[in-house]
């Protein structure tokens, strides 16, 4: 069972603490320059909420991640960037992914669903997608993940999954190995930077799924 959280929003429609992300979401979605995050107790989002944004929204330092190899940062957000996120109802079940504007909430593609896969292999795939979307586009805007997996195997341009290759497959191995392949034969001058969720709070292109 999913262990409760509680989300506090300095700046939004509605500022406060809430303990459901759906009520959350809708103070911060599509609102510019909303400041959020979440926390394991309502004694510390309470706090949180009254000492400010200012001491506790987008700082900290570099997670542990950065022993994987994966690119971290410890800054303010980059809202010139963008958010991807994946949807997945069951690990391995159907997997759909997005990529958004960081800044405004705007949906700039979408995937899915694929009848089955996993929820790193949905991330690796929305990464890779950012990938070819903005060098189609010729922008070296940053490209947000909060899959530590995935981004590792987009750095090593290769992925390591446990999903078996089989008829129920097909479709997300073909996209994956089409991915590997992009990966292999083109470069990218664009950072792939993990998203900071406990500074931050959820990523934009989250489908609350929570």
């Amino acid at each position: 069972m999913a262990k409760q959280k509680y989300y506090v929003v300095w700046v939004g429609r509605t500022p406060g603490v809430y303990s459901d992300w759906a009520k959350c979401k809708e103070q911060i979605d599509k609102y510019d320059e909303a400041k959020y995050k979440s926390y394991e107790s309502k004694t510390a989002a309470d706090q949180a909420y009254r000492e400010g944004w200012k001491k506790h929204w987008g700082s900290g330092k570099k997670a542990a991640s950065a022993k994987a190899g994966v690119d971290t940062i410890s800054a303010d957000v980059d809202y010139d960037s963008i958010s991807v996120d994946v949807g997945t109802r069951g690990n391995p079940g159907p997997v759909e992914y997005k990529g958004v504007d960081t800044k405004t909430g705007e949906v700039l593609f979408a995937v899915g669903p694929i009848a089955k896969g996993t929820n790193n292999l949905g991330e690796f795939l929305a990464i890779v997608h950012a990938l070819a979307y903005l060098k189609k586009i010729g922008s070296g805007k940053t490209i947000y993940s909060d899959s530590v997996n995935a981004l590792k195997w987009v750095k090593q341009k290769e992925v390591s999954t446990t999903l078996a290759r089989d008829e129920s497959t097909l479709e997300i191995w073909d996209l994956v190995d089409r991915a590997v392949r992009w990966l292999k034969t083109n470069s990218y001058s664009n950072k792939v930077l993990k998203w900071q969720t406990k500074q931050w709070g959820e990523i934009k292109a989250d489908y609350g799924r929570k």
